[in-house]
């Protein structure tokens, strides 16, 4: 349309659009009429994937949530702490200096992020199985829903100085229809150590398969099964 008068002229042509729509939807020209809708704005409405939708405010808050989080080296319980959400929610301001500039570029990054300072720091073996747990509740209605169980700390990226595990999430029945969603925690260490032990100093969790902004993992940790 932008190229001459003659072209937009031509392109004005609701026959023309319908002639792309049935290249793309032949039997949608079956349809004795389309309403209201003319096949250009057919056309423009669905020839592709619309990828910015518009998401409603959260009905939870940070303010109201609190995270308990237990990890384990073998039956030894290593680190165990009750996070308040505005605290996970505000992440590390100020890193320790003793992290790599892998790391440090990852804590700069903008996008979204769960972080929590580890203080005093604590000992991660290597030598044995590492696992965590989970736990959120919402101060407000006094329930509590499982992000975590058990999971391994099977991976860790020394070149990013972190220990990963995931496990799939506990979503509420009303949305059964939603597909296996994973929860990410992440152990963030220090530079140095040695190959018996790493230096913990953060945690980090994500839901980065669904969820890449406040408002969206807000709306995740809404649809937990609460009891």
């Amino acid at each position: 349309m932008a190229v001459s008068k003659q072209w937009r002229d031509m392109a004005k042509d609701d026959y023309f659009w319908k002639c792309q729509c049935a290249k793309r939807w032949p039997s949608i020209c079956k349809r004795p009429n389309l309403s209201t809708m003319s096949y250009y704005k057919l056309y423009q409405s669905f020839y592709k994937r619309q990828n910015h939708q518009i998401l409603h405010p959260p009905r939870l808050c940070f303010d109201t949530l609190e995270f308990y989080i237990d990890i384990w080296a073998g039956d030894k319980l290593i680190y165990s702490d009750v996070v308040h959400g505005p605290v996970f929610d505000a992440g590390i301001k100020l890193p320790p200096h003793r992290i790599s500039s892998v790391l440090g570029y990852h804590l700069q990054a903008t996008e979204y992020k769960m972080m929590l300072a580890v203080e005093p720091t604590f000992k991660l073996p290597l030598s044995q199985p590492v696992s965590v747990s989970v736990l959120v509740g919402r101060k407000d209605t006094n329930k509590l829903a499982r992000i975590i169980h058990k999971a391994m700390f099977d991976y860790i990226d020394r070149s990013s100085y972190r220990a990963m595990a995931f496990d799939v999430i506990d979503i509420s029945p009303t949305y059964r229809f939603l597909p296996n969603i994973r929860g990410w925690i992440s152990l963030l260490f220090m530079e140095g150590g040695d190959e018996c032990e790493i230096d913990v100093f953060g945690i980090q969790m994500d839901f980065n398969d669904v969820a890449n902004s406040k408002d969206e993992v807000l709306w995740l940790l809404d649809m937990l099964d609460w009891k």
